[in-house]
């Protein structure tokens, strides 16, 4: 079974989930902010996806941050981040069972989901 992973209000989770009903690609739903995101679950996508790929640095939960924390990230404090603030993790997450995907374009999904 497919999983995507984001926050529920997120824009790009909207377009994504607009694609897959679409094309009628069954998934599941995990929302992070509401359903949580552990370790077990997070070290497997910087394993395969990098935490720099991972970490969005574009949303508001990044510019919160103190400058200091955000000069000095690494791979250890990128992860306690997105642990105790998932909403910094780049989304959507897509878990298709044999590989992940971050982020959305309809020309990935397309090519992805449908070949």
């Amino acid at each position: 079974m497919i999983v995507m992973y984001g926050i529920r209000n997120c824009d790009t989770i909207r377009k994504a989930r607009r694609w897959l009903a679409e094309h009628d690609v069954e998934y599941r739903f995990h929302d992070l902010r509401a359903d949580g995101i552990s370790e077990e679950m997070l070290a497997p996508w910087i394993e395969e996806l990098g935490w720099e790929e991972l970490l969005n640095r574009r949303g508001t939960t990044w510019r919160k941050l103190p400058e200091a924390q955000r000069n000095a990230i690494d791979r250890d404090s990128a992860m306690h981040i997105m642990l105790t603030q998932p909403a910094i993790i780049r989304r959507p997450v897509l878990d298709t069972g044999e590989t992940r995907h971050i982020g959305f374009s309809e020309d990935d999904y397309t090519s992805l989901l449908q070949d």
